[in-house]
């Protein structure tokens, strides 16, 4: 996967919310980011999503692997950690293949979202990442596991679609979609 030039890297202030900012993630924000995992699991369980981000997934080595590939982001507010998200230039290994659909585009360069999540009671989560994200790229990939209703849902809101299955490296079955701007 590509490295994202230095102008790409620099404080992002949200226009949706004033004390805002998404910034890139360092190996120091780590005892912070590990927590969002954990409220955004028990939040995605209390939704029925109980087969996604098990096992100790998102992990610590990952954390540091999104980070070493200048694609894990902190949001925070007030200057504090709310949220984590990896956005992540393709080619994405796993979304090579397709079933049961297409992708709206399958020429251009696209980016990825993953490991999106955010702590109990921060609210805008999505729309913010989803600001950064089209504020780099105007091609967006996501994939989510079939019982993360509230994804689906988000993903709809903001004018994704839904574009087939594809499979982890695990083997997992998992529902991507896509949205192209301009």
């Amino acid at each position: 996967m590509g490295t994202y030039p230095k102008q790409q890297t620099h404080i992002l202030k949200m226009n949706n919310s004033p004390s805002r900012i998404i910034r890139p993630a360092t190996t120091a924000d780590i005892p912070d980011i590990m927590p969002v995992f954990d409220e955004a699991r028990q939040k995605m369980q209390a939704s029925g999503n109980w087969k996604q981000w098990i096992n100790g997934y998102p992990s610590v080595e990952v954390v540091q692997n999104d980070i070493q590939q200048q694609g894990g982001f902190v949001i925070e507010d007030d200057g504090k950690i709310v949220g984590y998200f990896a956005f992540l230039p393709s080619p994405e290994p796993t979304y090579k293949e397709i079933f049961d659909g297409q992708w709206l585009d399958d020429t251009l360069p696209y980016h990825v979202i993953h490991r999106m999540g955010g702590k109990h009671g921060t609210h805008g989560i999505f729309s913010s990442v989803m600001e950064f994200a089209f504020s780099r790229d105007h091609n967006i990939r996501i994939d989510t596991h079939r019982d993360n209703v509230i994804m689906q849902h988000n993903l709809r809101k903001h004018g994704f679609s839904y574009c087939g299955i594809i499979y982890l490296l695990s083997g997992d079955e998992r529902l991507a979609y896509q949205e192209v701007k301009g």
